[in-house]
């Protein structure tokens, strides 16, 4: 219990220890400098502003993270069920997936005005926008993951007779679930990301609809806590799966 209590700390230890200075930096920096608030506002004044519009940033928070769980839902579901069928279809795999590389240099932030175009400002477009985020690390992850499937196992197990269903539930299946979560953890910090671009082309409320506001005002210090907030939903997201991974999929060993 110790050796690993002891090897947690020391993975959050280094990172905490270089954001500590890193904000002492900046809050020096910004203080001896006197640099305009406007232009480049302090840790101090980002933290003010964000305890002062708390409640707001609640708001906002919520619907923003709405957005990015439902998209997050339906970009995996989409990523996983794809997965699958170019994996059971050879064929189909050697046709589609070079069109899902291309599909992936299309910027999203040019993609978005036209989805907003064709569907209106409600909440399909910005969905679409994160399955578009969402889906492609997931397909990739998984591929992977099955070309990986232990070919000692997967050859007894035709020796012995298994048909091709149990084969894929008994052993490429759990051989995947790693791949799988790892394809997710990506997903789900691009999710909150898809979120807010949808939320800057148009939305009545979101943290890219508060981001924008702040713009255009020039209260940067708004737009540093929408930053640290967007961060800190992206953290809780991943927390979540790799939560879920460790209930579904306890035999697989982290490194390190």
């Amino acid at each position: 219990m110790r050796k690993r209590v002891s090897l947690h700390g020391s993975r959050i230890g280094p990172p905490l220890i270089t954001v500590i200075l890193l904000l002492v930096v900046w809050q020096t920096v910004v203080t001896w400098w006197e640099i305009p608030k406007w232009l480049l506002p302090s840790p101090i004044d980002i933290l003010n502003e964000g305890i002062a519009n708390f409640s707001r940033l609640c708001t906002h928070s919520a619907a923003t993270i709405k957005v990015a769980l439902i998209g997050l839902a339906v970009g995996s579901s989409f990523g996983v069920l794809l997965a699958i069928l170019l994996h059971i279809i050879p064929v189909l795999k050697r046709g589609i997936y070079p069109l899902l590389i291309l599909s992936q240099n299309i910027p999203t932030i040019a993609l978005a005005p036209l989805l907003i175009i064709w569907f209106g400002y409600g909440l399909l477009p910005k969905v679409i926008v994160i399955t578009l985020v969402c889906f492609f690390p997931i397909v990739v992850s998984m591929l992977d993951g099955f070309r990986q499937t232990d070919r000692n196992m997967l050859n007894y197990m035709q020796m012995i007779g298994a048909s091709r269903k149990d084969i894929f539930i008994k052993l490429e299946i759990p051989s995947v679930l790693p791949f799988l979560f790892a394809g997710l953890k990506i997903s789900a910090t691009y999710s909150v990301m898809g979120a807010v671009i949808g939320e800057w082309l148009g939305a009545r409320e979101g943290l890219g609809v508060y981001m924008t506001l702040a713009i255009s005002s020039f209260r940067t210090d708004r737009v540093f806590v929408a930053i640290a907030v967007i961060v800190m939903i992206s953290l809780v997201f991943f927390g979540m799966i790799l939560l879920l991974e460790r209930v579904l999929a306890p035999w697989h060993k982290k490194e390190g």
